[in-house]
């Protein structure tokens, strides 16, 4: 009983060393990180390997759900939101299932993407896009299972799929025209209200030009439809600073009055004080 104890102990302990040496993996990971325009693109998947094996039709059926590659369920991130072969996708990460057909692929670009293969209960209300596009022939043949960004303009690019001598090119496009549009159109605009406080509140507190610093805040406010207590606050502190004692009681009152409706004790006893440093009647 002792002896095949022992023999008992002494295999586990060899299970536990063995599994601590590491060996090259099957389908190893890959990850693939793109910029396209102004969007972050990333691909994380695992790259099954043909090993003399007839690929799709064969080891991949047709027209049945694939995990598309090996391993955990491939998954591609947008950092902002995009359009896929025409169809809107939020930014996000998504996992990508699809149907490979001789004629048509389907891809399905799913919201849960912890899954080990293809989910085990296929929900419908996971799918946030689904498009179909048409494989091509390749003439020579990828060993590996190959995921990729492929034809990179400005405002889109591919995510394409190859292996063995099928290519599939899934079409994306990213809102770069817009991003660039809104920042130039802000930026010809003018600074903003928050730019202006932000501005003047350095200066406040850097020591710096304070008739500069009561501009900037004059502006700001003047901008800004109902400025918070803390906000007047920081206007009335400039006010005092450049000397303008009446406005800073002033504006002090103010956000007395705003701080206290907000239920803000802390700003009620700033304000309070300064009133009283300041001779407030």
């Amino acid at each position: 009983m002792k002896r095949t104890l022992f023999l008992f102990l002494a295999i586990c302990s060899s299970f536990a060393i063995n599994a601590q040496i590491a060996t090259p993996q099957p389908s190893p990971a890959a990850k693939v990180m793109q910029v396209v325009g102004l969007t972050d693109v990333t691909l994380d998947y695992s790259r099954p390997a043909m090993r003399g094996r007839t690929v799709f039709g064969n080891l991949v059926p047709f027209d049945k759900m694939w995990r598309t590659g090996a391993n955990k369920n491939s998954i591609v991130t947008f950092s902002n939101d995009v359009k896929v072969g025409g169809k809107a996708l939020k930014a996000g990460s998504y996992a990508i299932f699809t149907i490979p057909g001789e004629a048509v692929w389907e891809v399905n670009f799913y919201t849960d993407t912890e899954n080990w293969g293809t989910p085990q209960s296929w929900d419908a209300s996971k799918v946030a896009a689904v498009i179909k596009v048409d494989p091509s022939k390749i003439t020579e043949k990828v060993e590996s299972f190959t995921m990729a960004i492929t034809a990179i303009t400005g405002n889109g690019a591919n995510l394409e799929i190859t292996w063995e001598n099928t290519k599939v090119a899934i079409p994306f496009t990213v809102p770069t025209d817009a991003a660039v549009s809104s920042a130039i159109d802000k930026v010809l605009a003018g600074p903003s209200a928050d730019d202006y406080y932000a501005a003047a509140v350095y200066y406040l507190e850097a020591d710096k030009d304070i008739a500069k610093a009561k501009t900037w805040m004059d502006k700001a406010m003047a901008m800004t439809e109902k400025p918070a207590f803390y906000q007047l606050r920081k206007q009335s502190l400039i006010y005092a600073k450049a000397g303008d004692k009446k406005g800073a009681i002033d504006l002090a009152k103010k956000s007395l009055a705003a701080s206290e409706a907000a239920g803000n004790a802390d700003y009620v006893k700033m304000n309070k004080d300064s009133l009283k440093e300041w001779g407030a009647k």
